[in-house]
């Protein structure tokens, strides 16, 4: 059975899982970006990979459900739906390990995918 899915317009995990999946993570795991990937990227502490991994959520057309899925698992660590989980908490900026350079460089910052509102009580508050 085929489906054509217009990602600008249909609402893909909720039409994907009455039509063919029956569940919402089932939807996220037959058709998230990652689907093909295995889990390493998703759960590396290496800023390159975390990199990496957010910018393939940034297109994945089920980047939603799978957030709402991990915190209904309770996930702690690794990149769900675009977010990095630390703890159990959205982190929206990491650095690497060591001392900080001087000049931050442009590389190394993290890909910016907006925190639903329901779920911006996730975010870690900034150590400032």
């Amino acid at each position: 059975m085929s489906i054509d899915l217009d990602p600008t317009g249909l609402d893909l995990p909720s039409l994907a899982s009455a039509a063919v999946l029956g569940t919402t993570a089932e939807a996220v795991a037959a058709l998230g970006a990652c689907r093909d990937l295995g889990p390493a990227l998703f759960f590396s502490d290496d800023l390159d990979d975390i990199i990496s991994a957010k910018r393939l959520c940034q297109t994945c057309p089920v980047r939603t459900d799978c957030l709402s899925e991990a915190v209904a698992r309770g996930e702690r660590y690794g990149i769900w739906g675009g977010q990095l989980f630390e703890e159990g908490r959205i982190v929206l900026s990491k650095r690497r390990k060591g001392r900080p350079p001087r000049v931050p460089r442009p590389e190394d910052v993290l890909p910016e995918i907006e925190v639903p509102e329901s779920f911006q009580y996730l975010v870690r508050a900034s150590a400032n």
